[in-house]
């Protein structure tokens, strides 16, 4: 345990940014997931623009780095591709 009074505070502050990044991070892993489940219905368009707001708050917030969210929007997206186009190839 610490002994100063300064370590005392950094050491509560820990555990608040602790929890605050463990809210960002659910909340962001439950929005990918939820777009993951929906890709290839016509509700996939929305809940990709709210995981990349997820991405974009928790990259703003320094829970994750910004190329991190970058690079997992990209893969998102090209996820999206992938799917509408193999879907119009099926239709014609």
């Amino acid at each position: 345990m610490a002994n100063t009074k300064s370590a005392k505070k950094r050491a509560l502050i820990a555990v608040k940014r602790t929890l605050r990044n463990k809210m960002v991070k659910s909340s962001l892993r439950t929005a990918i997931r939820k777009y993951r489940e929906a890709v290839g219905t016509e509700n996939a368009q929305v809940l990709l623009n709210k995981a990349f707001s997820a991405l974009d708050r928790a990259a703003s917030k320094g829970v994750i780095h910004k190329n991190t969210a970058a690079r997992k929007k990209a893969r998102l997206a090209r996820m999206l591709l992938k799917a509408t186009q193999s879907g119009q190839a099926a239709n014609s």
